[in-house]
């Protein structure tokens, strides 16, 4: 009795440690219509649309800053003038996707591949490794931190 009790035991602590939950591909599709809505807004200059699903304690990492970027305030004024600059975002899509989800919480990391028009009107490559994380809070995933990062000469 002992022994089955032990066996049942370690079955039940064994099945709560989650490495990649399976049979999440509905978030993994939520997660990744978020992130392409969000372009969508951006390509748009319409930044309240594309910060609508961004945390009020997001973070980012991103090269074109030398220091972490705190909060959705901080996020929102700096969309604010790009949005405003000459430089905009034309076409944005994502290659080699992955999403993992962990209960509440779903990483997406990608390659993204993407297209500016300069103030010039020539269009540039735009390229980045980037991650995403997302937390899922009364029903609605919410962007919780990014880290998107150079893709090296």
């Amino acid at each position: 009795m002992r022994r089955v009790l032990l066996s049942v035991l370690c079955v039940a602590v064994l099945s709560l440690v989650v490495f990649a939950e399976p049979g999440h591909e509905g978030a993994a599709a939520e997660v990744i219509a978020i992130t392409k809505a969000q372009w969508a807004a951006e390509m748009q200059s319409d930044v309240a649309t594309a910060m609508k699903n961004v945390a009020d304690d997001y973070t980012e990492f991103n090269p074109g800053y030398p220091t972490r970027l705190d909060g959705k305030a901080l996020a929102v004024r700096l969309a604010e003038a790009q949005a405003q600059g000459s430089g905009h975002l034309v076409a944005g899509e994502m290659a080699n996707e992955k999403v993992q989800v962990y209960g509440d919480v779903a990483i997406l990391s990608y390659n993204f591949v993407g297209a500016s028009r300069n103030k010039d009107g020539e269009v540039e490559p735009q390229l980045a490794k980037s991650t995403r994380v997302y937390v899922k809070k009364n029903g609605q995933w919410w962007l919780v931190h990014a880290n998107f990062g150079a893709v090296g000469d």
